[in-house]
């Protein structure tokens, strides 16, 4: 399935293009260790796009020269990454005319089963430190209505019910506030940390997520006042944030 934008990326919103990537970032590494391969980054894209309920358990996802060409990276790493994800369960291969490369419907059993929670942790602290680091760079020096798409975010997520659009709109937060306090290239090097950490941890529960959306308002409450501190400090709370 192929956004609105024609782009298999995290810009997947109705009529939003998706911006140039910033230099070097569209493979940069993610600092988990060793720098992310080329079947990491196709793994971690289809995940968000998953999450972000772009494609959906029995869609069928690009050709593997379409994914290629989208992400910068050769076909057969594509294809091998696609057939990777296949073994784990994670996708479908049918033949025949009508066929192809399929989301599997056990995607969600499959990722609950793949939690390796060292890695998460790592890649947790740098999405920590990322958002921390934009946070100060920006607060004081952001427009007035640079955040009316978060609060607008914020508030959809305090009436959603259903358990998944709740995750979807907790990931669309991230990858927005990224876009605002860092530009477009940020966004999508951030998109590629938040797909991995899909496949990495199981998802939150909407109790827990609704306690983050509490410091996402208080954040952007910060934000809106140029009071740095207590903001960075709403990013650290959203971490461990639990239900009260």
């Amino acid at each position: 399935m192929v956004n609105a934008a024609g782009k298999f990326g995290p810009y997947d919103q109705p009529g939003q293009a998706r911006p140039a990537p910033v230099a070097g970032m569209r493979n940069a590494p993610l600092l988990s260790g060793r720098g992310q391969t080329g079947s990491e980054l196709v793994r971690s894209r289809i995940a968000l796009q998953v999450r972000l309920k772009s494609v959906s358990p029995g869609d069928r996802l690009p050709d593997a020269g379409v994914l290629a060409e989208e992400l910068g990276i050769s076909e057969i790493t594509v294809r091998r990454a696609l057939e990777g994800m296949c073994q784990d369960g994670l996708l479908d291969r049918r033949r025949g005319r009508a066929g192809g490369t399929f989301v599997a419907p056990g995607w969600d059993t499959v990722v609950a089963l793949m939690h390796d929670a060292d890695e998460a942790a790592s890649l947790n602290a740098f999405h920590l430190l990322l958002e921390c680091g934009l946070v100060a760079h920006s607060a004081g020096e952001l427009p007035a209505d640079r955040l009316e798409g978060l609060r607008t975010l914020v508030d959809e997520m305090d009436l959603a019910d259903d358990p998944a659009r709740l995750l979807e709109l907790e990931a669309r937060f991230h990858l927005d506030l990224a876009e605002a306090l860092g530009g477009p290239g940020i966004r999508e090097f951030a998109g590629d940390l938040l797909g991995r950490l899909c496949l990495l941890l199981p998802a939150p529960t909407p109790a827990v997520v609704r306690a983050q959306n509490r410091c996402h308002a208080e954040l952007l409450a910060e934000l809106g006042r140029g009071a740095m501190d207590p903001a960075v400090r709403a990013v650290k709370q959203h971490q461990h944030a639990r239900p009260s």
